[in-house]
C-alpha cells in the first residue's frame, strides 16, 4: 500500500521591516520624530497664547484688553526671533567647527555688545542708554558685530595657512579683551550709572524696541532660510574637510558662507535683546537629543521649537508664577551652564 504524502502547510510570510538609508531609517524613528515635532509645536502654541491672554487685568474684549495683548504679542514675536536666530546659528556653527560644545558667542559678539553699551554710559552718562536707542543705533550695533566677524573670517580663513582653530582662538582673545575694557569702564561709573547699565547687560525681551522688528524679522528670516537651503551642504560639512573636498565642495568657501550667515543671526539677536551666552548651547544640545538624527533639515525645526518653548516657558513661569521678570535670563543662563558642565563631564573632553 503506497505511503500517503501530506502537502506542506504554507507558513505565512513575515513582512520585512521597511528601512531606508535616510536620516530616519525606520518607521518607528519617523513616527517618533513627528510626534516630537507635534508635541513641541503644540506646547509652543500653548505658551504663546498663555503669554498673550493669561492674567490680563482688563475685561476680555475691551480696548484695554487688546492693547495689553498687542504689547504682549510684541514680546512673543521677539522671543520667536531670538529662538529662531540662536537655534539655527548655534547648530550651524557647531557643525562647521565640528564641535558640539562651543557656540557663536565665542567670536566675541556679546563682548562687543557689552563694550558698546558700557562705552556709551561711560562717555555720556545715564543718557548713553537713551543715545543707543533707535533704529540707526540698532543698525550700527548689528553692523559692528557682523563687520568684526567678517573681518576675522576674511583674514584668518584666507590664504594658504587658513586655520579654523586659530580663528576661534583669536575670537576668544578679542572677546576677553573687550570684556576687560568693559569691566575697567564699569568700575569708573557712579552707582546710579552702573545700575542703569546693568539692566542693559542682561539679556531681556524688554530691551527690544518694536521699531526694530520691521528690520530684524526680514533679516533673520533671510539668513535662516539661506542656512535651511544649505542644510544638505551642512550635512556634508559635518563629515570634515577631506570628505567635503572629496565630495566636490569647496570646504573653505562653504565655511565662510555659513559663518557669515551665523554672524548675521547672532548680531541681530544680541543687538535686539542683549547677551544670552548659554541659551544657544542649551537649545542645540536638547535638539540633538530630541531629533535623534544628523540631518539638519530635521534638526533645525526641532531646535527652533525647543528654543521658543524654553524661552517662553521661562518667561511664563517667572512672570505669572513668581512675578520676577528680571531674572529670566539669569535662570536660563544658569540651566544652560549646568547642562554645559554635565556634557563636558560626560564626554571628558571639549
Amino acid at each position: 500500500m503506497p505511503a500517503r504524502t501530506t502537502a506542506p502547510v504554507p507558513v505565512p510570510a513575515v513582512p520585512a521591516r521597511r528601512r531606508s538609508s535616510g536620516p530616519l531609517p525606520t518607521a518607528r524613528s519617523r513616527r517618533r520624530y513627528w510626534l516630537v515635532v507635534a508635541g513641541l509645536a503644540g506646547l509652543a502654541l500653548t505658551l504663546a497664547v498663555g503669554l498673550v491672554w493669561w492674567d490680563n487685568p482688563m475685561p476680555a474684549g475691551s480696548d484695554g484688553f487688546w492693547r495689553i495683548a498687542q504689547l504682549r504679542m510684541k514680546n512673543v514675536l521677539v522671543m520667536a526671533i531670538v529662538a529662531f536666530s540662536q537655534a539655527i546659528a548655534t547648530v550651524s556653527f557647531q557643525t562647521v567647527t565640528n564641535n558640539r560644545i562651543i557656540t557663536p558667542s565665542i567670536m566675541g559678539f556679546e563682548s562687543l555688545y557689552m563694550a558698546v553699551q558700557t562705552a556709551a554710559v561711560y562717555f555720556l552718562g545715564a543718557a548713553g542708554v537713551v543715545a543707543l536707542t533707535g533704529v540707526p543705533q540698532f543698525l550700527l550695533q548689528v553692523g559692528l558685530m557682523v563687520g568684526l566677524a567678517v573681518a576675522l573670517y576674511s583674514w584668518l580663513l584666507s590664504g594658504k595657512h587658513a586655520n579654523l582653530h586659530v580663528m576661534l582662538l583669536i575670537g576668544i582673545i578679542i572677546g576677553g579683551g573687550l570684556g576687560s575694557v568693559s569691566t575697567f569702564m564699569q568700575r569708573l561709573l557712579t552707582p546710579s550709572e552702573f545700575d542703569v547699565l546693568t539692566a542693559r547687560l542682561f539679556g531681556s525681551v524688554s530691551n527690544a524696541d518694536a521699531a526694530y522688528l520691521p528690520i530684524a524679522v526680514p533679516v533673520v528670516l533671510t539668513a535662516g532660510t539661506l542656512l535651511w537651503l544649505r542644510a544638505r551642504r551642512l550635512n556634508v560639512l559635518a563629515l570634515g574637510r577631506d570628505a567635503t573636498t572629496g565630495l566636490g565642495l569647496s570646504h573653505r568657501a562653504e565655511l565662510v558662507k555659513v559663518l557669515v550667515l551665523v554672524a548675521v543671526l547672532m548680531a541681530v539677536s544680541t543687538a535686539l535683546v542683549g547677551p544670552m551666552t548659554f541659551f544657544g548651547f542649551l537649545v542645540a544640545t536638547l535638539a540633538y537629543q530630541f531629533a535623534d538624527t544628523h540631518d539638519h533639515r530635521h534638526v533645525f525645526p526641532v531646535a527652533v521649537l525647543i528654543g521658543f518653548v524654553v524661552l517662553a516657558g521661562a518667561y511664563f513661569v517667572m512672570n505669572h508664577v513668581f512675578y520676577a521678570q528680571g531674572v529670566v535670563s539669569i535662570i536660563i543662563e544658569l540651566v544652560g551652564g549646568v547642562v554645559f558642565l554635565v556634557v563636558i563631564l560626560r564626554k571628558g573632553r571639549l
